[in-house]
C-alpha cells in the first residue's frame, strides 16, 4: 500500500487527541463505546511487528498518557488494548494501530474479552 493512499499516514490534525513525536491518539468517529480511539505510528508501520524499537516504547509511553485522560474522562471499569495484525486478524487499513477501548460493567457484553469471540465454538478449526 502507498502512503499516498493510506487513511491514517495523513490524519486530520483536529482529530489528533494526545501525541508524542513518534506517535498519536485519535479517539473514532463511531466508537464501539464512548471513549475508544487508535494510537497510530506516524511512520508508516504495516504491522505491530514492524515497529522500532523506539516505536515501540514511545506508542507505551502515549498509551499510559490515554489511559490517564480516558480515566479522568470517562471512569471506565476495565480497557481492551490490541493490535490486530493481517487480513485473518482482523486488520482492515494496513498501517500498524493500537486499540484502546474503555470498557463498563454496565455493558451488555461486560466481562467479555477480547479472547471470548475467539474461544466460540463456531470458531474452532
Amino acid at each position: 500500500m502507498s502512503t499516498v493512499s493510506c487513511l491514517f499516514c495523513s490524519p486530520d490534525p483536529n482529530a489528533i487527541v494526545l501525541e508524542n513525536d513518534y506517535a498519536i491518539f485519535i479517539q473514532t468517529e463511531q466508537p464501539i463505546l464512548i471513549g475508544s480511539g487508535l494510537i497510530i505510528p506516524r511512520s508508516h508501520r504495516q504491522t505491530v511487528f514492524d515497529l522500532t524499537v523506539v516505536e515501540w516504547c514511545e506508542t507505551y509511553a502515549l498509551l499510559q498518557q490515554v489511559k490517564t485522560l480516558l480515566d479522568e474522562q470517562y471512569e471506565p471499569d476495565g480497557y481492551n488494548v490490541g493490535w490486530n495484525s493481517g487480513d485473518a486478524a482482523g486488520q482492515e487499513i494496513l498501517h500498524s494501530h493500537l486499540h484502546v477501548i474503555p470498557r463498563f460493567k454496565d455493558e451488555p457484553l461486560a466481562g467479555k474479552g477480547i479472547r471470548w469471540w475467539l474461544k466460540q465454538e463456531e470458531n474452532r478449526r
